[in-house]
């Protein structure tokens, strides 16, 4: 007999867990969570999840809380003896602690990886890693999932007459060089230098922007700044318009207001995160329909390749 597939959402990811069950066309699974008075928390199942594989749904952010839940229900679907428990992680905070950037800090990542391990996650599912290293940092599968099989048909529909990829940084070149293989373009590269976390202290660009229509792609915006400094310096490079394509909308601090008072036209962004988008350049595309095939396909032990555009 095949072993039932249940789906629950952990509490930082409500509404994506229901559209992704939906989609997926099984019920969310039933679970709650109990709140001590001095902030601990105990979350449940509420109905039996023996024999089953468990995919359990939630991003990070606030990450210490919605981490420690995901790590608690991991373990309280071991103890209760499912099959397999699979953490469906649409953004995985962390993930911008890849390496030691500098003496006496640590590799966040690493360490999310070897909690998550110990709790007894079987797998992990999960878009768009700040490094795509992280998935060596653990010792099981890693379905990691692209938000270019999303955004690049959306790219094409828009019919731009004289196209141009950008990576708002060095380190997003890979991935601005798979879109622009895609869409047979050119790409354009920014250099930025940072003093501290969250701040750019200066920016240059490499490539030529002139009369060109700028799609700048990357996996995360955060409080924005990157992305604002680099859309203003394509414009004042001569660039015809500039848009944005980031999986993840963290979208803190000051945002909203850099992104409304930026030369961004548009920022497309998917529902990894829930959040109120106080924007009226922000879209967003969901993810649902794209992780519930990937839950149905790993659940049958089916190749995922399909769903990813190189």
């Amino acid at each position: 007999m095949e072993p039932t597939v249940k789906i629950f959402a952990a509490s930082g990811s409500q509404s994506l867990a229901q559209a992704i069950a939906k989609e997926h066309g099984s019920p969310l699974g039933n679970s709650s969570i109990v709140y001590f008075s001095d902030g601990e928390f105990e979350p449940s199942f509420d109905e039996t999840v023996r024999g089953c594989d468990v995919f359990i749904v939630q991003s990070t952010p606030p990450p210490s809380d919605n981490l420690m839940e995901l790590l608690l229900m991991i373990d309280a679907a071991k103890r209760a003896s499912a099959r397999k428990i699979i953490a469906v992680m649409p953004y995985f905070g962390y993930a911008r602690q890849d390496k030691k950037g500098k003496p006496r800090v640590p590799v966040g990542a690493k360490l999310v990886a070897n909690l998550l391990t110990a709790a007894g996650v079987d797998r992990i599912m999960t878009m768009d890693l700040h490094a795509d290293q992280i998935q060596g940092f653990f010792e099981v599968p890693v379905d990691h999932l692209f938000a270019s099989t999303l955004f690049l048909p959306y790219i094409k529909d828009l019919n731009l007459p004289n196209l141009c990829i950008a990576s708002p940084d060095m380190g997003g070149t890979k991935r601005a060089n798979t879109y622009a293989k895609y869409l047979q373009t050119d790409v354009v590269v920014c250099y930025k230098q940072r003093d501290k976390a969250n701040e750019v202290s200066k920016m240059m660009l490499i490539g030529n922007v002139v009369g060109k229509d700028v799609i700048l792609v990357d996996d995360m915006v955060d409080t924005a700044g990157t992305l604002t400094k680099a859309a203003d310096l394509m414009i004042e490079n001569g660039a015809a318009s500039v848009r944005a394509c980031c999986t993840h909308g963290i979208l803190s601090g000051s945002a909203y207001e850099r992104i409304d008072k930026s030369k961004l036209s548009e920022l497309l962004i998917t529902d990894t995160l829930y959040k109120y988008h106080a924007s009226d350049k922000v879209k967003v595309i969901g993810v649902a329909e794209l992780f519930a095939d990937t839950i149905n396909r790993v659940h049958k032990n089916q190749s995922i390749s399909s769903n990813f555009i190189s």
